[in-house]
């Protein structure tokens, strides 16, 4: 929808004359759409014409049709607008963060720690509509795909903006009815008599680092159950399917509650993933997505 105009000389307001006139394909159309008679409409266009000493529009009783120097002039006329707009909306921002915020997180990650706060931020921020996609896929921010991005591990060399947000953590966890009928491995190398669940993307052999008297090591394990998700892996652990090696936080709640235990915790290497929020950064970079990013950084 186009905004009411007057009829002065206001030059953006031309613009949008100018613009409404093509989109609505007549001069009564368009004054229809501004709240404009179609007088009013036909004296906006001709000052224009006026000042630029060139046609526009070429005008019979069926149809309106424009000239080459009026397709150009609507090219620049529909640029100019939206840069005003996007001027304004930044303007806007600083004052009180709005508009669409587009959030990209893992699954499991996403489900358990992102989308248990955001009742939270959008009460305090009541004018950001978030818009959350929750998958392992790895979304292109440069390309506008999302406005900010949750993502684990090291980084790849880009021009986007990383801004930490915390470490995930890895357990070895078990269900104790699962160790009751089947032990309690003491040592990394009692794995290899076990099922233990694994990850189906990383790495082509499940291989599990461990770390003895200072020194580390991995062990390659084997399992008949694979999973794109720690959180799917610690539930198959609970009930009772066989071992997992997972994110702390995707098992925070099974552990909590007795479902899964830790096991062979002074094996652990104590290796973490880091966690950052990736965006577009700078100078432009709209209040939305600073609030979202500051927001997950207080509270992760």
């Amino acid at each position: 929808m186009y905004s009411k105009i007057g009829s002065g000389s206001d030059r953006a307001r031309s613009l949008e004359v100018f613009i409404a006139i093509v989109d609505c394909g007549s001069f009564s159309a368009a004054g229809r759409q501004l709240g404009l008679t179609p007088s009013a409409i036909s004296r906006a266009i001709d000052r224009i014409e006026a000042r630029l000493g060139v046609r526009l529009l070429l005008r019979s009783t069926r149809a309106l049709s424009l000239t080459a120097e009026g397709q150009a002039y609507l090219l620049s006329a529909r640029r100019i607008l939206s840069d005003l707009d996007e001027a304004e909306q930044h303007i806007a921002d600083q004052g009180a963060p709005r508009g669409r915020l587009r959030v990209s997180a893992a699954l499991s990650h996403g489900r358990l720690c992102i989308v248990p706060l955001l009742g939270e931020f959008v009460r305090r921020h009541p004018h950001i509509l978030v818009d959350i996609a929750l998958n392992d896929t790895i979304v292109d921010i440069a390309a506008g795909e999302a406005d900010v991005a949750i993502r684990f591990g090291p980084l790849a060399d880009s021009a986007l903006t990383a801004r930490k947000l915390g470490e995930n953590g890895r357990v070895i966890v078990a269900s104790p009815h699962y160790l009751d009928r089947h032990g309690i491995p003491a040592v990394p190398e009692d794995l290899l008599t076990h099922n233990c669940l694994n990850f189906d993307f990383r790495r082509v052999e499940p291989v599990w680092p461990f770390v003895r008297e200072g020194q580390e090591f991995c062990l390659s394990v084997k399992g008949n159950i694979e999973a794109n998700n720690g959180e799917t892996l610690g539930q198959l652990a609970a009930i009772g399917i066989g071992i997992a090696r997972v994110g702390a936080f995707s098992v925070s709640a099974e552990l909590a509650d007795g479902r899964l235990v830790t096991i062979l915790d002074d094996f652990n290497p104590g290796d973490v993933e880091l966690i950052h929020a990736v965006f577009v950064g700078g100078a432009n970079t709209p209040a939305r997505v600073r609030a979202f990013v500051d927001f997950l950084a207080e509270r992760l």
